[in-house]
């Protein structure tokens, strides 16, 4: 008798399982491709994921980097140019979201934008991973480097608001962008420039060091961007019929 109510108990545990398993599959699958309120557009979640998991596997690196770079000069060398190719695959991923949903009804501009800031990405990677190019004399061409891969967004964001003038959201994502960029290029100077350490050396060793602080900007661009896309997207969700409809109307006000 237990060990038919144990079969049973077993059975009951799987079939909720299985159901917890169909549920968050759905939701996952709802999740990475939506339709919009009215259901005719479809507005995908994959941008956002895209620059998600470039975030996290920058941030990863970055701390295998620090944790084991300090193993032998060797993996020293080979963890910091792998750190720094992380920084540039998040810098191209955070290019996906915005460029995708501000372009949903412009594919020619989507992919050539979109195309432009992956082929910078990929020479930029190219360019890390070379030994020679990381030894510390060439450290200000590489924070030059990432500054430009994430200015070179500008073109973009003057064509979106051209198009999307008349949508607040466009404005309200662009303010957060920028202030993003402000994050990331007061993070990038603090780094090149050694900012406090250098005008008290010692005194910031464990705790205040221009590399922390770096880091610290670093989230705070990366979250701020974040907020950005969820504007994009709750604008696209609520405001999309179909793209025809969506510029008649944006015509017509």
């Amino acid at each position: 008798m237990e060990i038919c109510d144990g079969i049973k108990a077993s059975r009951t545990n799987m079939n909720g399982f299985d159901l917890t398993y169909q549920e968050s599959s759905a939701a996952l699958a709802s999740w990475a491709r939506s339709t919009s309120s009215s259901g005719d557009v479809v507005v995908p979640r994959w941008p956002t994921l895209v620059f998600l998991l470039g975030s996290m596997g920058c941030l990863s690196i970055s701390g295998v980097s620090h944790l084991l770079a300090c193993h032998s000069r060797r993996l020293n060398l080979f963890f910091w140019r792998l750190d720094y190719a992380g920084i540039s695959l998040m810098i191209v991923t955070s290019f996906v979201p915005p460029i995708y949903y501000v372009f949903l009804c412009d594919p020619a501009a989507r992919i050539a934008y979109l195309s432009i800031i992956a082929t910078l990405g990929f020479l930029a990677i190219l360019t890390l991973l070379a030994p020679a190019l990381c030894a510390p004399r060439f450290r200000p061409f590489r924070a030059a480097l990432f500054l430009a891969m994430g200015f070179s967004g500008v073109v973009p964001a003057v064509h979106a608001l051209w198009l999307h003038w008349e949508h607040r959201e466009a404005h309200v994502a662009l303010g957060l962008e920028l202030a993003m960029a402000l994050a990331y290029a007061s993070g990038a100077g603090v780094y090149v420039s050694r900012i406090p350490e250098r005008w008290w050396p010692g005194e910031f060793d464990l705790v205040g060091h221009s590399h922390q602080i770096f880091h610290v900007l670093v989230l705070v661009g990366a979250i701020t961007h974040y907020a950005a896309t969820t504007v994009l997207l709750d604008w696209r969700d609520r405001s999309m019929t179909s793209c025809s409809a969506f510029y008649s109307e944006t015509v017509a006000s």
